[in-house]
């Protein structure tokens, strides 16, 4: 093996560990109030409790959270416990290691930590620090209805929400629904009735499918067409999707056209005869919200808002879910006035991580999902991004926590870590995974045995194109080893 250099002295980012993420990683209640999580979610203050009433008492952790005066571990000590994993057959030729303390932001160990390489879903890392930081964990993402050009026109507009459901049988919990938006639309329309569904899916321009997307990505259940207009994620039958997402792994057949298929089904919810054509078009300009009277054209009919933000990044992250993931990284475009497509999200995520302060020439970006094989990313990077999230100067981007699988018990992490080799790591690493062929990756955290808190990011692609078990063992054997020793 040829010699690895000493680890980079990256930045000393600043020691503080916020009490957020010392919840988010503890898995407590609490996390939801007081503080600024309540305000993001949209939740209005409790009425103030009666005199009779004793006051409900703060609920208690679960668990420990992490002791940022636990002893460090030694740059020596990690390498002794680390590089000799390295070596394994099962990662391949080329194998990318960062290790860093997030209480001081110390890099211990880096091999070639520097190096671009393809992140697969762990870029969905990079999508939700960057989306938060521009968006705010608060943010809800519209889906608007307005009035054609003609009487009885209806437009549905789409503002890029993913998550739309059609009705309470959506995909995703609580999000907001199209019957809902009819209600309103019906409403607004007052004696005139629905005539014609023309819908606006222009906010996401250019190509629907990613740059770098293997040719089965599109059809193969686990990627779609990505239009600024659609319900449950593209997915055809939610409902069967929900009731097979364990076996599935979260594959489902997806429509090719989601936008239209979006204004079908909001046609039928205003009553449009079956067979209606829908078309697509563009909304005309705004002229305010409907009064009374036939409403002019662009006059605002209905609004339904997505899941603040903090959720969304949450649920992308716990299920790796591509579409949301995509639909993230053009938020993040439209949040710094770029176009809203592959190569609008992939400029601003490369322009928000420089506004952190982080190296954005170690990130090269062709999507905000992982699927491309053009995507590069070091995992020092990775690392950086994690402890940032992590320290305190930042708080409303420690909503990636929360959607972190853990180890032997949640995501795509939980029937990992259960053989003698990695058992040190059950329920102590916290990390997001990244497949596609010949290419694995794993980055988040990890508790020492002396409780010292840990980030890590390990990246292999070029690895043995048959071998995704043992190669999965083989990185999660890097990240027990953290877990076992104190590496002093």
């Amino acid at each position: 093996m040829p010699p690895v250099a000493a680890p980079r002295r990256r930045r000393r980012l600043p020691v503080l560990l916020a009490t957020v993420l010392l919840l988010a990683l503890a898995g407590v209640a609490v996390v939801v109030r007081p503080g600024p999580v309540a305000g993001w979610l949209g939740e209005q203050p409790a009425a103030p409790t009666a005199p009779s009433q004793a006051p409900e008492p703060d609920p208690s952790p679960v668990l420990a959270g992490p002791d940022a005066n636990a002893p460090e571990p030694t740059a020596a000590g990690i390498r002794a416990a680390v590089e000799p994993l390295t070596a394994a057959a099962a990662l391949g030729s080329r194998v990318n290691v960062s290790v860093a303390d997030v209480v001081t932001g110390e890099s211990l160990y880096a091999k070639g930590g520097d190096d671009g390489t393809v992140p697969a879903s762990v870029t969905k890392l990079a999508t939700g620090v960057t989306v938060l930081e521009a968006r705010g964990p608060g943010y809800r993402i519209p889906t608007r209805a307005v009035a054609g050009a003609k009487p009885g026109e209806v437009v549905l507009v789409g503002g890029g929400d993913p998550t739309l459901a059609v009705d309470k049988s959506g995909f995703y919990p609580g999000a907001a629904r199209l019957d809902a938006l009819a209600a309103q639309v019906k409403q607004a329309l007052g004696g005139t009735a629905p005539t014609r569904v023309v819908v606006d899916s222009t906010l996401f321009p250019g190509p629907v499918h990613g740059p770098g997307w293997d040719a089965d990505i599109p059809t193969g259940g686990f990627g779609a067409s990505i239009t600024a207009l659609m319900t449950d994620g593209a997915r055809r039958d939610p409902v069967g999707a929900k009731k097979t997402f364990d076996d599935s792994h979260g594959a489902a057949e997806r429509y090719a056209q989601p936008d239209l298929a979006a204004g079908r089904s909001f046609a039928r919810l205003l009553g449009l005869p079956a067979g209606t054509e829908v078309v697509k078009g563009t909304a005309p300009a705004a002229a305010g919200t409907a009064g009374t009277g036939a409403p002019t054209p662009g006059t605002e009919l209905g609004k339904v808002e997505s899941l603040p933000m903090i959720r969304l990044v949450d649920i992308m992250i716990s299920d790796s879910d591509n579409v949301i993931a995509e639909a993230l990284a053009r938020q993040v475009a439209l949040a710094r006035n770029q176009q809203a497509s592959f190569t609008g999200g992939a400029a601003a995520m490369d322009e928000v991580i420089g506004e952190l302060g982080l190296p954005a020439d170690e990130l090269s970006l062709a999507d905000g999902s992982g699927l491309s094989r053009r995507n590069r990313i070091s995992p020092s990077l990775l690392t950086d991004l994690i402890t940032l999230a992590g320290n305190g100067t930042h708080p409303e981007l420690a909503a990636i926590f929360g959607g972190l699988p853990v180890a032997a018990w949640s995501g795509t992490l939980d029937t990992r870590y259960q053989a003698s080799a990695t058992a040190a790591g059950a329920g102590v690493v916290r990390a997001k995974t990244g497949t596609l062929t010949r290419v694995h990756a794993i980055a988040g955290l990890v508790t020492t045995s002396d409780g010292r808190l840990l980030t890590f990011a390990v990246l292999t692609d070029q690895a043995p194109p048959d071998g995704l078990d043992t190669t999965r063992q083989a990185l999660d054997r890097i990240a027990g080893a953290l877990a076992g020793c104190g590496c002093r």
